[in-house]
């Protein structure tokens, strides 16, 4: 099993979702994030007056999936959060080591 971490803009949001229900990939949790990246921050301009904003607003997704879907649905994000300018976000993919659903004790893939 894989953990699938992705940062994305917020506006991207239901997009991204729309995307990975088309293939079957419902479940996800998502919360809003804030953060920078290289770009250290983004100018914006408010009533005339430039000014940094540090911590940009993102969500973040995370989702466990089956090691054999783990590809597709990195490419399925990656394509469908993509506006090609800075700040389109990450994904990062981890190892799961077990999964347990709590209602009824199933384990491994099974609790997915």
């Amino acid at each position: 099993m894989k953990k699938i971490e992705a940062i994305i803009r917020p506006e991207k949001l239901n997009e991204v979702k729309a995307a990975l229900e088309r293939e079957n990939h419902f479940s996800m949790s998502v919360m809003e994030i804030r953060g920078r990246g290289k770009q250290k921050g983004a100018m914006l301009t408010w009533r005339g007056t430039e000014y940094l904003m540090e911590m940009v607003p993102k969500v973040k997704i995370e989702m466990v999936v089956r090691d054999e879907s783990a590809e597709k649905v990195v490419e399925i994000i990656r394509r469908s959060a993509y506006t090609g300018k800075i700040g389109d976000g990450k994904v990062f993919v981890l190892p799961i080591e077990e999964a347990v659903r709590v209602r009824t004790g199933e384990r491994g893939e099974d609790a997915l």
